[in-house]
């Protein structure tokens, strides 16, 4: 079994965040859970970015710190869905945040995101 040499910091409040949702795709994830997309496929639908499998331990990890849970029917066909715990709640003021601060400065993080790629191509 692997041990890790350096042991976690997990007594910094900002280490911990970043264990629990700093995965690329895990705020997008937990927003689309909040909007209502709660199937799997739906989760890869509105992430198209990302591959089915990324998204399947996205969730994996984001249901082992138990910010969200998961149901599943015992109807044939078996459907599973996703939803946020009062932990994943708590979340939510800071996704909005996080969404607002995108949102203002997204512009100028695109044209700096352009100037980067130029350069690097020159």
């Amino acid at each position: 079994m692997y041990t890790k040499k350096i042991k976690e910091n997990l007594d910094c409040g900002i280490l911990v965040a970043a264990k629990v949702f700093g995965g690329k795709w895990k705020l997008c994830v937990l927003d689309a859970i909040h909007r209502g997309i709660v199937r799997p496929a739906e989760i890869c639908r509105y992430i198209d970015e990302a591959s089915p499998r990324v998204i399947e331990m996205q969730l994996a990890e984001l249901l082992f710190f138990g910010v969200i849970e998961k149901r599943a029917t015992d109807a044939y066909p078996k459907k599973t869905e996703y939803q946020l715990t009062a932990l994943g709640e708590s979340l939510l003021p800071l996704l909005e945040q996080i969404d607002n601060w995108g949102t203002t400065h997204a512009a100028f993080i695109k044209e700096r995101q352009k100037e980067f790629e130029e350069s690097q191509t020159a």
